[in-house]
């Protein structure tokens, strides 16, 4: 078990934090990239990075046989696969044991038992797990499945036995949406998991979503480290998860925690662990699932608990036993994570892809970023829209959120689109201040989607001022010296200087003139008197009196500012330029790169707003193509399994009069 190099089977802010704690240990690290991935910080970060890919996974992170080349090329003794990807294969952690190699994780038994969602099921039932009532059955057909959905009863949720991340996954209302909800089930976890098995459970409708992390060790000893609720998500993946969970007690953890040690015993579990149950308002829980490996949301774990479990996790491979014991665990305030993605939320949370113009984490006490991105970097397509987690801890639930909320807004990624607006908000809303939100929070609060958010006029107005000031410093800088006393100065009174922004849709007229210190900016029938002071992309600006600070990033005619948690996008249209309107409602382009899995339109065919027209792959979830605008179809301009790239034009509608 003994081994001085680990290969680190993962990309992004896992690669990247479990390197360091292997580093922290003395171990040489090596990294696996691919040409998408060549400038990811996980790279930068290991001892050795050994080149897997071009890109896709299939070809890259989920390809066994290049890691294990990887790894026999520069002698790792052991591999660790992070989260998602091999992860939970049972199959690879059975390879890199027959490589001669140290799986830092389960043994494969474990993970096999564990991964399939109607296996796990029946073990938690013999083993006394309380679980929730369904149908775990090995007859996959429709009319199995539709009989055993008559028995449990509505709403149901179908899943996939083999996966989780929320892939595979529907709720189902009404017998008359089953079958449908088991075909889009099953593609896309054969897409996602390799395997279309799928399993039904009753819905127990806004529960809380809690997990028990555990740890095991090869010498017989199992403890819980607590829990963590993560029952802020949207389309069943996380968005927020924090520990302890609001409404936990000590008997009711004892009892969880319990649970949660007899399911690890129940497949002689080695390592890091997490058990999932659903907590209903009574204090009655179920067993939802086991994840046999580290989770994305371990940091919250590790700061209330003041343990390093990917130390852990390397130490147990080693054949060390667990540092301490079940009476030895101590909790330490309360943390709070949220994740940032690379997507839009006022788009119905798109993936997106796009530049890493400026990336600055927040810092401060309690104050913890894991990143997987650099600046200058490019987001891919062909993986998940994670890009980092930012995690606050305090004395207190609401010390830990309002760190958290100034966390979000002072973790500034500027060139893609991201949900730090959407981030605050959650935080910042009183049913989450409450420590009430379930389930069924973001569905309540936001059931139309996240509001898309009209650009202030004073948002405008700060970056025509600080266009104009970057004009004029970049003037200067070729012109030689000019005193400070001579700037804004003019014999004659100037005109103001009409120009013109786009935001997304929105076209800015503004006015903007030099004063003596700083700008006038009209923006439509508002004014402003604003000093600005510049300091690398730090703006100290002084707004009708009001001080305002911004982070900017400006490159030629556009300018992205981060106000608050609020990120902006405007570009100056020049004279005789065109202005990039979209395309009418009727062009129906690609959202997001991907993967054209159906067509279902023809040409020729009537539709109605809001009808879907394709299902497009990007990643890792399927995402409906639907219709703006009701009219007739003219023209399907691609085919089922092309790749598209962002904003080609799919279909042609021609608008209803």
């Amino acid at each position: 078990m003994a081994f001085d190099t680990i290969l680190v089977a993962n990309r992004g802010e896992i690669a990247a934090r479990v390197i360091r704690s292997a580093r922290d240990l003395g171990l040489r690290t090596v990294a696996v990239y691919t040409t998408a991935d060549e400038r990811a910080p996980h790279v930068a970060l290991a001892h050795q990075a050994v080149w897997i890919g071009e890109g896709p996974v299939g070809d890259s992170y989920l390809d066994a046989d290049r890691i294990l080349a990887a790894a026999r090329e520069t002698g790792a003794g052991a591999i660790h696969p992070g989260y998602g990807f091999l992860s939970e294969n049972a199959d690879f952690a059975s390879a890199v044991a027959a490589a001669g190699l140290t799986f830092v994780g389960p043994d494969p038994q474990a993970i096999r038992a564990m991964g399939n969602k109607a296996g796990a099921k029946r073990l938690m039932i013999a083993a006394g797990v309380p679980c929730v009532p369904g149908y775990e059955g090995e007859d996959q057909s429709d009319e199995a499945l539709i009989r055993a959905a008559q028995d449990i009863g509505y709403p149901l949720m179908v899943k996939a036995a083999a996966g989780g991340g929320g892939r595979g996954m529907r709720l189902v209302q009404e017998p008359a949406d089953l079958p449908k909800a088991l075909a889009s089930a099953r593609s896309e976890a054969a897409n996602a998991f390799g395997s279309d098995e799928l399993i039904l459970e009753k819905a127990i409708i806004e529960p809380r979503h809690v997990e028990i992390q555990v740890f095991a060790d090869a010498h017989g000893n199992v403890i819980h480290l607590g829990e963590r609720d993560c029952s802020v998500q949207r389309r069943h993946q996380k968005v927020v998860e924090e520990a302890p969970c609001p409404v936990m007690t000590p008997e009711l953890r004892a009892r969880m925690g319990a649970a949660a040690v007899e399911a690890a015993r129940a497949v002689n579990y080695r390592g890091a662990g997490t058990v999932e149950f659903l907590l209903d308002a009574s204090g009655a829980f179920y067993f939802l699932e086991m994840n046999t490996r580290l989770q994305v949301e371990h940091p919250v774990t590790e700061m209330v608990t003041g343990l390093d479990l990917v130390a852990m996790q390397i130490a147990v491979a080693q054949g060390a036993p667990l540092p301490l014991a079940q009476e030895e665990v101590r909790f330490d305030g309360h943390a709070i994570e949220v994740r940032l993605y690379a997507e839009d939320p006022a788009n119905g949370y798109l993936p997106v892809t796009g530049p890493v113009d400026l990336w600055r984490p927040a810092q401060g006490p309690g104050i913890r970023v894991d990143a997987g991105i650099v600046q200058g970097q490019e987001i891919s397509p062909f993986y998940d829209p994670m890009l980092a987690k930012i995690i606050a801890h305090g004395p207190t639930r609401q010390a830990a959120r309002a760190r958290l909320i100034k966390a979000v807004e002072d973790s500034v990624l500027l060139g893609t689109v991201t949900n730090a607006a959407f981030l605050a908000a959650v935080l910042r809303h009183e049913k989450f201040a409450a420590g009430v939100a379930t389930t069924g929070f973001l569905d309540q609060v936001y059931p139309d989607g996240f509001p898309v958010g009209e650009t202030h006029p004073q948002d405008a107005a700060l970056a025509v001022a600080a266009l104009m000031q970057h004009d004029r410093d970049a003037a200067l800088a070729r012109a030689g010296y000019v005193s400070a006393d001579q700037l804004g100065w003019s014999s004659a009174p100037l005109l103001p200087r009409g120009l013109t922004l786009l935001a997304g849709d929105a076209r800015i007229d503004a006015t903007a003139s030099a004063t003596r210190d700083g700008w006038r900016v009209g923006v439509g029938a508002e004014q402003y008197e604003i000093e600005l002071a510049t300091e690398g992309n730090d703006l100290r600006a002084r707004i009708n009196g009001r001080k305002v600070e911004a982070v900017a990033h400006i490159d030629g005619d556009t300018v992205q500012l981060a106000v608050g948690a609020a990120r902006h996008k405007f570009r100056r249209l020049r004279a005789g330029a065109q202005d990039e309107a979209h395309a009418g409602g009727g062009r129906v382009t690609a959202p997001m790169p991907g993967l054209v899995l159906a067509i279902e339109v023809a040409q020729g065919q009537a539709v109605t707003k809001g009808d879907t027209l394709a299902v497009l792959e990007a990643m890792k979830m399927q995402h409906q193509i639907t219709a703006s605008v009701a009219g007739v179809v003219t023209e399907v301009r691609v085919a089922t399994g092309q790749q598209l790239a962002s904003g080609e034009v799919m279909i042609e509608i021609e608008e209803e009069a």
